[in-house]
């Protein structure tokens, strides 16, 4: 110690050639070299560590509860498409829909139709979907119309959603035009020739009769030729469509009358005439033949061929007794 009562040097010496000399080897200890090469592998643990935490992180609270859910949802799926019961799901999903825009005030409450004859009130909402749980909110107008165009007697429809509560309904129906007559089956048709139903009531009875293949959609134009010639009309039982190109006429009293392609008014100016002059329509014959322009060629009943065969034959045979 020195005088002041300290040590005069530290008990510890720290030795300044290890600072300076890092390749000599510690007593009792590895070599440096090694010492460095286990830090830079401990270095590496940590980064390798802090990488894997931020890529591997737990799960946050809640994914056990969405993916429990998410495998229930997926096994009631299953049952449901299993059991054919998807239409039953979905219906069940609208009315709980409608159910639900009805509690806010938007339910059908009224309902204004105008238009339909034929089609009876309750058939043209059904077909619309407006029942008593539809609610306006969820009323699909387009589809409600298109499914309304699909009935044959309506040629058009119009729906307006009045909100909150009220829903009005505009038809407009096809008339029934003509009977149609194919491959023995008897049909109700429109002018369009759209087919309205089956020939069932007899109230349809009086229309205008139209025979064959492509008659119900070149009805609406023959029949107008027709309907200039009242006394024709009157006589006409049923209009017959030949290969598609021209018409046959056959009358109450059975006689055919045998119309041109083209040019029909001219030939039934002609049958006037004829009719007026000669009562060709009154006489024993089966049919007129007007394909011609310039002719007129009438076919008798048989037995009008042979009076007259058996008439042309005294005549002749008179004849010859006179020359004698």
């Amino acid at each position: 110690m020195d005088g002041g009562g300290r040590l005069d040097q530290p008990l510890t010496r720290s030795r300044p050639d290890a600072a300076e000399d890092l390749g000599a080897p510690i007593a009792g200890r590895s070599h440096p070299r090694a010492f460095d090469r286990f830090a830079g592998f401990t270095n590496y643990r940590r980064r390798f560590g802090r990488w894997r935490s931020r890529i591997v992180r737990a799960p946050p609270s809640g994914v056990g509860v969405a993916a429990s859910a998410l495998l229930l949802a997926a096994t009631l799926g299953y049952g449901v498409i299993a059991g054919n019961h998807a239409a039953e799901v979905v219906a069940w999903l609208k009315d709980a829909r409608d159910e639900a825009a009805s509690a806010l005030g938007f339910g059908i409450a009224a309902v204004s139709l105008t238009g339909p004859k034929e089609v009876s009130r309750e058939e043209v909402l059904a077909t619309a979907g407006v029942t008593a749980r539809a609610s306006l909110l969820f009323l699909d107008a387009d589809a409600a119309r298109a499914r309304l165009m699909a009935n044959p007697w309506i040629a058009d429809a119009a729906i307006l959603k009045l909100y909150p509560d009220r829903l009005q309904i505009t038809v407009i129906e096809r008339q029934a035009f003509a009977l149609w007559q194919e491959n023995g089956r008897l049909s109700v048709i429109a002018a369009d020739g759209t087919v309205l139903e089956p020939f069932v009531e007899n109230r349809y009875r009086s229309l205008p009769l139209v025979v064959g293949r492509g008659a119900e959609r070149q009805a609406k134009d023959f029949l107008a030729i027709v309907d200039r010639y009242p006394d024709i009309h009157a006589l006409v039982r049923a209009s017959i469509l030949v290969a598609q190109r021209r018409w046959n006429l056959r009358l109450t009293n059975g006689i055919d009358v045998r119309l041109p392609e083209g040019n029909v008014a001219p030939a039934l100016d002609r049958l006037v005439a004829l009719d007026r002059e000669k009562k060709l329509l009154s006489r024993d014959i089966v049919a007129v033949d007007l394909r011609l322009p310039d002719r007129v060629s009438v076919q008798l009943s048989d037995a009008a061929a042979q009076a007259r065969e058996d008439a042309l034959k005294a005549k002749d045979k008179k004849k010859k007794g006179g020359d004698a």
